[in-house]
């Protein structure tokens, strides 16, 4: 086979090998730039939206809740996946995960960025979103997410959780980043 593009991985066939409501695993034979044929595992998982709800007082927002694959309860940013609309606009998603999982509205929500968060095997893409001007509300969490509690912390706060290993999400951890670079508060 010739190749057309050296810089580009062509896919020559997919096989999926697990599905679920919440994710397909597909093993793609690939044809790498170098001439060399080899697989690639590829996760397919709907957009998801990562929200930073800021308190007027400057304080964030948090959920905490038990992860399952590290075995831990962990402290992370209010964020989700609809699986059964995965075409849901990114603001509608945003919202709605903000109130599920906080109990907060936002009155103002600004989309500051996106990002791919483990590009080298899964497609996913996360829309990440500041909420402002919240007013507390009931949750309305899945059933999947009752052990989840919210609480609001300093910045100082969470570089702290951030330190002591109580906050190990990589996506929170870049979606604050992102925010504190776009705004240029980090020297």
């Amino acid at each position: 086979m010739e190749v057309k593009n050296d810089k580009e991985i062509i896919q020559l066939s997919r096989r999926t090998v697990y599905q679920n409501r919440w994710m397909q695993v597909n093993e793609d034979k690939v044809l790498f730039p170098a001439g060399f044929e080899g697989i690639y595992g590829v996760v397919e998982k709907p957009p998801f939206a990562i929200i930073i709800p800021v308190h007027s007082d400057g304080r964030i927002q948090m959920v905490q809740q038990f992860r399952y694959p590290i075995g831990q309860r962990c402290w992370e940013l209010p964020q989700g996946a609809w699986e059964d609309t995965p075409d849901s606009d990114p603001e509608t998603l945003a919202r709605g995960e903000l109130a599920e999982e906080t109990g907060y509205r936002a009155g103002r929500m600004e989309k500051i960025g996106e990002m791919f968060p483990a590009g080298g095997l899964l497609n996913q893409l996360c829309h990440i979103f500041l909420a402002h001007d919240l007013t507390e509300g009931a949750t309305s969490r899945e059933a999947t997410e009752t052990d989840m509690e919210t609480a609001a912390f300093s910045m100082d706060e969470i570089l702290a959780m951030f330190e002591k290993g109580a906050m190990p999400d990589a996506n929170s951890m870049a979606a604050l980043g992102y925010w504190k670079m776009k705004a240029g508060l980090c020297d």
